[in-house]
């Protein structure tokens, strides 16, 4: 925490910056409006409880009131959603929904404050200009390539892409986005790193999407907000990301092995040498495949689809940008997509709905996280019981469970 002295005078700033009068500010916390001088003033301490409620009041960082370090006053959050997605005015349902899970994570990013963890994995950044598609495509498919080296992911599907970008120290949930978007990036102080994608899409393309968002924390951090639909594909950075997801989750090597697997993939005549130790000289073949052997067909895509945990139209435009098939090729498997994901329901999955899906990439993972830090806060004595039961409720527990819980890792 900081100096009483300069917390004061950071509350007074934030109060002036919003314009509200001593008067309105006491009114809001219940408070005599000598109250609001004293905390000003340093001469009165401030409960964790009374500073989340100025932040709220402020619409600033709670961030700005824990750290000792001078930090700007930031522009409200909800101001900036509402700029970024209009579509939320027209949504009741969907503009709460976001709302609570940002509040969720703001919950969560103070209690990380308060508690000085800077434990989890530090996210790379590798923002960098771009110049063309070709540029966005290169950037966004070597940037995969050494983020699964990087995690030491190898060339093996990954399964629960929520899990994974959740263990990375991103807020990640499927919540109810307007139908127009797929996906949504923030990074704010108020609430860290944040994914969030449409939980009303199919399975296969919430993985794309949750690799999308990734590639925005990676390359586009410097922007508060970043909104994924259709209206700005076009836009370089999106076609980074795309870029990006499409190589993060089939790796380039992990492609060709399927394929090798299956004998498939391979040149129809290949050139031999090997050395006759007789003779002491080599001894040339050509080693023809069976007419057609090689053919990638809809059963083959279908089969590397459910592998990787991606839709069969995403697995055929892999394979085409990886030149396993022709541009003719893939206009014909393209065709036989409804073929393709009636093999992938035959492997015992539904091809649109369930693929790869466990079930942690929804808010109770967020939740989970939050309440770990609820309870270590509380046995840290970092927030009183009346701050726990708060948040209990925000997270829709039982207060005095939770309470039984907290108490019990403290050892009351």
């Amino acid at each position: 925490m900081i100096e009483a002295k300069q917390l004061g005078e950071r509350l007074r700033t934030a109060r002036q910056r919003r314009g509200l009068s001593q008067q309105a500010v006491a009114d809001s916390l219940n408070v005599p409006r000598t109250g609001v001088t004293n905390m000003e003033s340093g001469s009165r301490s401030v409960s964790t409880l009374e500073l989340t409620k100025l932040a709220e009041i402020y619409a600033v960082p709670l961030a700005i009131f824990l750290s000792p370090d001078e930090q700007p006053v930031t522009e409200d959050l909800s101001t900036l959603l509402h700029s970024a997605i209009p579509e939320m005015t027209h949504t009741a349902d969907g503009d709460a929904e976001i709302k609570r899970i940002l509040n969720l994570c703001a919950e969560g990013t103070v209690l990380k404050e308060m508690l000085g963890q800077s434990c989890e994995p530090t996210i790379p950044e590798y923002a960098t200009h771009m110049k063309n598609v070709g540029d966005a495509i290169q950037q966004g498919e070597t940037v995969a390539k050494e983020e699964r080296r990087r995690l030491g992911l190898g060339n093996a599907p990954l399964l629960d892409i929520a899990e994974f970008t959740n263990d990375q120290g991103i807020w990640t949930a499927a919540t109810q986005l307007p139908d127009s978007l797929s996906g949504l990036f923030v990074s704010h102080p108020t609430v860290g790193l944040v994914i969030l994608v449409n939980r009303k899409h199919w399975a296969v393309r919430r993985r794309f999407s949750y690799s999308h968002e990734y590639a925005h924390t990676l390359f586009d951090r410097h922007e508060i907000i970043s909104t994924t639909r259709r209206e700005n594909s076009i836009q370089l950075k999106e076609s980074r990301a795309n870029a990006f997801a499409a190589a993060f989750l089939m790796p380039a090597d992990g492609v060709a092995e399927q394929l090798a697997l299956i004998c498939k993939g391979l040149p129809s005549r290949r050139a031999s040498s090997i050395f006759d130790v007789a003779t002491n000289s080599k001894v040339d073949a050509e080693v023809r495949a069976k007419p057609g052997s090689q053919e990638i067909t809809y059963h083959d895509a279908a089969s590397l689809a459910r592998h990787f945990g991606v839709s069969y139209e995403a697995t055929v435009w892999r394979l085409k940008s990886l030149n396993h098939i022709s541009k003719r090729e893939s206009a014909s498997l393209i065709h036989q997509t409804d073929l393709g994901r009636k093999y992938i329901e035959l492997l015992g999955v539904k091809a649109t709905s369930d693929m790869h899906t466990t079930g942690s990439e929804t808010v109770q993972e967020l939740r989970g996280r939050l309440l770990r830090l609820t309870i270590e806060a509380f046995r840290q004595e970092e927030i009183s019981r009346g701050r726990l039961i708060e948040i209990a409720g925000k997270l829709e527990i039982e207060g005095n469970d939770l309470l039984e819980l907290a108490e019990a890792a403290r050892g009351d």
